[in-house]
């Protein structure tokens, strides 16, 4: 069975935002994410995948969740990390030319999106709620 590995971020600003993405093929949003490319940890891409969709320089601080499933005929793992913005700014510079727009969002507003993933949103709620308001 063919095997896909990725790395996703759950970055929050100072106003307890989260960065989401939409890719031109996708009505939904989600966090930015992307695919492991060889050589590169789970935190690597996690970090390459933030700069190259959103602009933003990030640092991974903590690992979330591990997402484990299966689509189609391909086993998907997913690393999710709380990220902190260390630099850049809004902009996007995809190599892959997916990503349509990204965006900071409140809460209220996340859950009110249509999500790309939508399995992951009541994680994030969670994250977002933990994370950021203790």
């Amino acid at each position: 069975m063919k095997e896909w590995l990725g790395a996703a971020a759950v970055c929050l600003n100072e106003q307890d935002e989260i960065l989401v993405v939409r890719g031109y093929d996708s009505p939904g949003w989600e966090v930015p994410s992307g695919g492991i490319e060889i050589g590169e940890t789970p935190e690597q891409c996690c970090e390459r995948e933030v700069k190259e969709e959103t602009g933003y320089d990030v640092k991974v601080v903590d690992h979330l969740h591990t997402k484990k499933t299966k689509i189609q005929e391909i086993k998907v793992t997913t690393y999710y990390f709380k990220t902190e913005v260390k630099g850049g700014s809004l902009g996007i510079n995809d190599p892959d030319k997916t990503i349509a727009e990204a965006k900071w969002v409140s809460i209220s507003e996340f859950l009110t999106l249509k999500h790309a993933y939508p399995e992951d949103t009541p994680y994030i709620e969670k994250w977002m709620k933990k994370l950021y308001r203790s």
